[in-house]
């Protein structure tokens, strides 16, 4: 089995994986990420016990038990590039033996719960309200890099989609990704779903203009008209597309809801957001907390 080199998997001088600074056995099987690194202790304050923290750069971990349930809660910062780096090295801590730099010979499968803000494209789902990601959609080139391959149903899709937009016309081609069959199942309640757009930035790739002209000055419009049989697109963020892609290549379990604090087509803006995510907070702890 091939050594992986120093220089492609980094560990600091505590034997910490570099970015997350993080050992394995700092490490719970239940992972719940959040974008803002202010929110790891809005979630962890709920914990019942917490074992370990650690603070690398916007990366914070803390790892504790709710209940008897363990839970990590990372704070990944905002985007994909950083997806990146979490997502591998995540993968790195329970799949990669740091001693003897190899692959371990029994994989194994982690539950990663994105918890975020994002915008809704839609007028029936509205601010306050959360949604589950049924598919990741990226327009942000990151899974590009690697050979996710989609199925038919995904090519019709995205062929369809590219159709519509145009976006294929100055963007790298979008790519897309499902959410986990074991999780979803557990948020449908209280939850609208549907397609999650992965966006590369904030305000163009976002259709948001200030001082600049945008290339794409329809694409909210696109967004919320586009159908592909049941398929549509309920909101756009800056993650999700990226949790899911990687999360399948590398066989993990992910799903990404969502708290709207804007929609984009009614124009309206959250008056508490915070609250909202709290709200959503605690909702997923006690699901979380009611499996086995």
């Amino acid at each position: 089995m091939q050594r992986i080199a120093e220089s492609e998997l980094i560990l600091n001088n505590r034997g910490a994986v570099y970015h997350l600074d993080l050992r394995p056995e700092e490490l719970a099987n239940t992972i719940i990420t959040v974008g803002d690194p202010d929110r790891v202790k809005a979630v962890s304050k709920h914990f019942s016990s917490i074992e370990s923290k650690s603070q690398h750069r916007e990366f914070i971990t803390h790892t504790g038990y709710l209940g008897k349930k363990r839970i990590t809660v990372l704070s990944t910062g905002i985007g994909t590039d950083n997806i990146d780096i979490v997502i591998n090295e995540l993968d790195a801590l329970v799949n990669i033996d740091f001693e003897s730099r190899q692959l371990k010979k029994n994989l194994q499968s982690l539950d990663i719960i994105r918890v975020g803000t994002s915008g809704s494209l839609q007028a029936d789902v509205p601010v306050d309200s959360f949604v589950t990601s049924t598919l990741g959609l990226g327009i942000d080139n990151l899974l590009n890099f690697y050979r996710l391959e989609q199925n038919d149903e995904e090519e019709q899709l995205l062929q369809s989609f590219v159709t519509y937009t145009q976006l294929h016309n100055n963007i790298a081609y979008p790519y897309i990704a499902g959410a986990g069959a074991s999780l979803i199942k557990h948020f449908v309640k209280d939850f609208h779903h549907g397609i999650t757009v992965t966006c590369p930035g904030f305000y163009g790739p976002q259709g948001r203009v200030l001082r600049l002209g945008i290339k794409n000055p329809d694409l909210i419009d696109r967004l919320t008209q586009f159908r592909f049989g049941r398929h549509r697109i309920t909101n756009f963020e800056m993650e999700t597309a990226a949790i899911y892609g990687l999360g399948r290549l590398l066989g993990h379990h992910c799903v990404s809801l969502s708290a709207i604090v804007a929609n984009r087509v009614e124009k309206k803006f959250s008056s508490d957001g915070a609250k909202l995510v709290e709200s959503l907070i605690t909702k997923t702890l006690t699901i979380i907390s009611e499996q086995d």
